[in-house]
């Protein structure tokens, strides 16, 4: 429990040093990103780049498992 820990805490860092530049890779505007945005109003779901972030973690744990 301890080495999961302290990879994520890890990956949250590089993350966090990472991202201005992952800004410009448009995640968070990808297609299929809902956004609703009415006078007063505005939603935003980012859709498909939380399933891209999803496959990509699934990805990382399936790896350091083995």
């Amino acid at each position: 429990m301890q080495k999961l820990l302290i990879i994520v805490g890890a990956v949250l860092l590089i993350i966090g040093l990472l991202w201005p530049w992952i800004g410009k890779l448009g995640l968070g505007r990808l297609p299929g990103d809902i956004a609703v945005e009415k006078e007063g109003f505005s939603f935003y779901f980012p859709l498909m780049t939380s399933i891209i972030i999803s496959i990509i973690l699934s990805l990382l744990f399936w790896l350091f498992r083995k």
